[in-house]
């Protein structure tokens, strides 16, 4: 094992014991969906019937039950999905423009303040569990990921407090992290959206900007895809890459088979919502952050505070994000499909002026625009299969990012989520683990195929290693289970060694 360096972290972080931690991640909750008898398989992952409170609640009272002592549980970032919430509130205390009333409202206070609300409302179990747990005596740690950005609001962030009804000696062990936590000591717990250019927070530590005169919380180019396109093309499960980046010939298949008689324009609605889309993302990428120069230093106090490190720590963390995909403009129009779509465009184009030519000499058929298609047909085709979605192409940590948040943090394990692909492996000086997913992603439109299965992250203390970091776990919670089972990790090469998951 390699020796901690010397780093600045919160003094008193490491108890005499320290405390068994639950790390679950993804569970992407939102308002139900009500079923749509013109269109039964819209959005139907959304419905009630597969909310995964049941489980939740399981799995915390499983836990509880053979805790010896106060545990900590970290909700590791995507566990409420506002993105995906398309109501608005009947009487909003302002205007709501037309893209709000079409695809949901953008991140103002008030407005993440509903969405909340909504999410509150449908899923009383959730917060059943959280609840019981918080009374036992155990601390519940909210880690911010890319889809829950908006919890970064003081009022949103009550509306959670008032939901468990705690009291306000009960409030004191529920705290939300910016966008990192290093629990005991041991381990950086962190979301992972900070080390993916799509869905990279542009400035986490002034994640606030105007608009129009109003602050919100600056969303990220793949959330706001989810807001703008998703939410317009409801038979594509957002939770679920697979089933919404394809092929050019899995998407005409999919169209055919759900699309065409009950969405037929959908090549509109994912024009004007990528072209929406891709204008906020750059819009908003450009905007400076809003930032009190008299306040800066206690801002990064409180992020520390609430992360158990120094400021020091905050800044160098900050300083290890990757670049925005905004920084490159052509790499955000490819992920939209818009190169292709302004390619076929300038075909038809191509096509319109050749008959317009043809009949200055003699007449003919609109329909003769087929030929310079068909001829224009394999450079597209070619141009399409050449370009590769680049969504998770690099891994969250390599060795190179795992040295430095090594070499900063002291730490030994890092807890990672957002890929929903369950992983414990060793890279370079760290126990990397990545807790997968909870939500249910399916697929098919009618939900009948479930993807991945119910994962988490237990960092475990064992008494005979006193002093060494605690033991690293991934664990599986079937649905519908009383009890979890170990999961093995996908075989691994190079950098990456393989950790044996040793079950209980």
């Amino acid at each position: 094992m390699s020796k901690t360096p010397s780093v600045e972290l919160d003094p008193g972080v490491r108890s005499s014991r320290p405390l068994e931690t639950l790390v679950l991640s993804d569970m992407h909750l939102s308002d139900a969906e009500e079923a749509d008898p013109k269109r039964p398989f819209w959005k139907a992952y959304k419905r009630s019937e597969f909310f995964i409170d049941d489980d939740v609640q399981r799995v915390l009272t499983w836990a509880a039950n053979g805790a010896e002592g106060p545990m900590e549980l970290v909700l590791n970032g995507d566990i409420f999905d506002f993105d995906n919430i398309t109501a608005v509130p009947e009487n909003p205390p302002s205007d709501v423009n037309w893209l709000g009333e079409l695809r949901g409202l953008t991140s103002e206070s008030w407005m993440s303040a509903f969405k909340i609300s909504r999410i509150i409302a449908d899923l009383p179990v959730f917060f059943q569990a959280l609840t019981s747990w918080v009374r036992q005596g155990h601390a519940l740690i909210f880690v911010l990921g890319n889809h829950d950005l908006e919890l970064h609001w003081p009022e949103v962030q009550q509306l959670l407090r008032d939901a468990m009804a705690l009291s306000d000696e009960e409030q004191t062990n529920v705290r939300f992290c910016d966008w990192f936590y290093v629990s005991e000591g041991d381990t950086f717990i962190s979301h992972g959206h900070q080390y993916d250019p799509y869905c990279v927070a542009h400035s986490p530590i002034d994640p606030l900007i105007a608009v129009h005169g109003r602050p919100r919380v600056r969303i990220p180019f793949g959330d706001l895809a989810e807001r703008y396109m998703l939410n317009g093309m409801g038979y594509f499960n957002p939770h679920a890459t697979s089933n919404y980046i394809m092929s050019l010939k899995e998407y005409v298949r999919f169209f055919l088979k759900y699309m065409i008689r009950t969405q037929p324009l959908l090549i509109w609605t994912w024009f004007w919502g990528a072209m929406v889309t891709l204008f906020v993302t750059l819009r908003d990428y450009l905007r400076p952050p809003m930032r009190d120069p008299l306040l800066v230093e206690d801002k990064v106090a409180a992020i520390a505070a609430r992360a158990k490190v120094t400021p020091k720590v905050v800044r160098q963390i900050n300083a290890t994000s990757v670049p925005s995909a905004a920084t490159d403009p052509m790499k955000v129009v490819r992920e939209l499909w818009l190169d292709r779509g302004v390619l076929l465009l300038f075909m038809l184009w191509v096509a319109f002026q050749a008959v317009s030519a043809v009949n200055w000499i003699w007449s003919v058929s609109p329909l003769w625009g087929l030929v310079p298609l068909a001829a224009l047909t394999p450079v597209f085709l070619m141009y399409s299969f050449k370009v590769k979605p680049q969504v998770f192409e690099a891994p969250l940590v390599d060795l190179d990012r795992a040295e430095l948040i090594h070499a900063i943090t002291g730490v030994h394990n890092c807890v990672m989520g957002h890929t929903h692909v369950p992983e414990l492996r060793r890279i370079g000086p760290l126990i990397f683990a990545n807790g997968g997913f909870w939500s249910p992603a399916f697929a098919e439109p009618e939900c009948t195929t479930r993807i991945g299965t119910q994962t988490f992250v237990w960092l475990r203390v064992d008494v005979s290693r006193q002093g060494e970091p605690r033991r690293v776990e991934l664990w599986e919670w079937p649905p519908g289970g009383d009890a979890p089972r170990s999961y093995a990790p996908r075989p691994s090469s190079g950098a990456f060694e393989p950790v044996t998951v040793t079950a209980a």
